[in-house]
């Protein structure tokens, strides 16, 4: 038993230095690539299709502030405001009688998630989830993690982050999307595979125009400025 319990000590320990370090690392290189989408690539191989990822790392100097505005809008409202946990919604979502919850997840749940995890529903999942956005908050701070889920999150098929939405979708850059198309990226958010920035349905503008109005009784831009 003591053999047992110093292998485990050693592997927590040094899964925790390497963690941090990880964490640390990433707080200034670009994350070029995610569990995600390496699945993605995986499924496109497996039904014999086009592996290309379309995905264009920016700083967030060179994104619409109006992007950044309207992830926080449709996605998390407190995100200025919290550390990493939303608790009034996390218990409004375990209150509410659904067959399948609805996610309460922060953007820095889903970054934690999507940069250093897998899909999935486990408890050691989601204690992982909930240990990486402790960390991402304490270290990284909320402009660092509002950049990285900008540039990470799946905004199309094959396409990740804002840079690549509005290359492929508007043909311009991120930094020159206006309040309108930043709303539209942030739309499909919820299910970028099944819903479309290009050819939007009559839910996507309905909640486009939606997220629009958000926007603005956030505030506008202000709402962000001091992350």
């Amino acid at each position: 038993m003591r053999l047992f319990f110093a292998i485990v000590f050693k592997i927590v320990l040094y899964f925790l230095i390497l963690s941090v370090i990880w964490v640390v690392v990433l707080k200034v290189v670009p994350v070029w690539v995610t569990p995600l989408m390496l699945v993605r690539k995986g499924e496109a191989s497996a039904e014999g299709e086009s592996t290309k990822l379309y995905h264009d790392w920016v700083s967030y100097e060179n994104i619409s502030k109006e992007a950044a505005l309207a992830v926080v809008s449709s996605e998390d409202q407190e995100f200025p405001n919290h550390w990493g946990f939303d608790f009034e919604q996390i218990q409004d979502a375990m209150s509410e009688k659904r067959k399948r919850p609805r996610g309460a997840s922060t953007i820095s749940q889903q970054v934690a998630k999507n940069v250093f995890l897998w899909n999935g529903r486990s408890y050691i999942r989601k204690a992982l989830e909930a240990y990486f956005t402790v960390l991402i908050e304490l270290i990284w701070g909320k402009e660092r993690i509002l950049e990285v889920y900008l540039n990470v999150a799946e905004t199309g098929k094959m396409t990740f982050g804002v840079e690549a939405a509005a290359q492929r979708f508007y043909g311009k850059p991120a930094k020159n999307l206006t309040r309108h198309e930043a709303a539209r990226i942030a739309a499909v958010l919820p299910n970028p595979i099944r819903y479309s920035i290009k050819n939007p349905s009559s839910y996507v503008q309905g909640r486009t125009s939606k997220i629009a109005r958000q926007m603005r009784a956030l505030g506008g831009q202000k709402y962000i400025a001091d992350l």
